[in-house]
């Protein structure tokens, strides 16, 4: 008898799979003559090498508060999975710099958000100590709700095929998202074990939300200046990420607004959005997994 998806996502494992990419012969515009796109989705590269590695420090901050056995192991997964995406993500930054476009003034101002901002507060007490860290637990919870949608777009997205995207970065984000699917609801689960009120985790949406679309906007503008083709004759706008999404190249931002909803709904859980079987399908076949899985 077919396992039903609530137990595909029980039965799961979280391993990190220490994927490698050549990246040698990557064109700037990887989705050819769709600069746009590209560079919407380029704003991942630029966004989650930080953003990852400060998901992965508070979540070590978090081990500590854990009571739960299973739920330790799956954040020891998250941990682990989300440190290779953010060094994966790297690569592509150290690969745009060579090809003439410089992220690292935004990035400089990312690093500044995760780690000062964002970062762990000194001189707390142990509660206030405790109270920032399920605070920051929050925010990633919503933000993960956010990479999982993403996640499952890049799963069911042909029209980058349809595009002519190029494979090695097709891979990447195919990946990526089904490692994200896999792994979505373990920031839900570990804010809930930390604290089950409602009013901390729609506060970690009413702050993580708007945040992310105002840094990707701005990472969009960016790229489109910084781009040595491009010399700033490409300014972005909404028709462009409409039409891009309509072709099957973006999200589409009114999908990306009702998921943000969802989350809003009280018995709201991650395993509603995206497909485990689908993301460890993928996670079977990906030329990336695959030879990780044979070294």
């Amino acid at each position: 008898m077919p396992r039903t998806a609530a137990e595909v996502h029980t039965d799961l494992v979280l391993e990190p799979r220490d994927v490698k990419f050549d990246w040698s012969r990557l064109p700037l515009h990887w989705i050819p003559d769709e600069p746009f796109a590209t560079h919407t989705i380029n704003v991942l590269h630029l966004l989650l090498p930080e953003g990852e590695r400060w998901f992965t420090e508070v979540f070590k901050d978090a081990l500590p508060l854990i009571t739960d056995e299973q739920l330790r192991e799956e954040v020891l997964g998250f941990i682990g999975q989300e440190a290779i995406h953010a060094e994966a993500h790297q690569e592509v930054l150290d690969h745009l710099l060579g090809q003439g476009l410089d992220p690292r003034p935004y990035v400089r101002q990312i690093a500044w958000l995760f780690q000062r901002i964002l970062g762990p507060k000194p001189h707390l007490s142990p509660r206030q100590r405790r109270e920032n860290i399920i605070e920051r637990v929050a925010f990633v919870a919503a933000i993960e709700h956010f990479t999982a949608f993403l996640g499952n777009w890049a799963l069911n997205s042909p029209g980058l095929e349809r595009a002519k995207a190029d494979p090695t970065m097709l891979d990447l984000l195919r990946w990526h998202g089904a490692e994200e699917v896999e792994h979505r609801s373990v920031a839900f689960d570990l804010l809930v074990h930390l604290d089950r009120g409602y009013g901390r985790r729609i506060r970690g949406m009413v702050l993580g939300g708007p945040l992310l679309v105002h840094l990707w906007v701005r990472g969009v503008r960016y790229l489109l200046a910084a781009d040595p083709e491009l010399r700033g004759r490409l300014k972005p706008s909404w028709r462009q990420a409409w039409d891009g999404a309509q072709r099957g190249m973006l999200p589409d931002p009114i999908q990306s607004l009702r998921s943000g909803l969802r989350y809003f709904k009280v018995r709201y859980h991650p395993t509603q959005e995206g497909s485990s079987a689908q993301a460890l399908g993928y996670l079977a076949t990906s030329p990336a997994a695959r030879a990780a899985a044979a070294r």
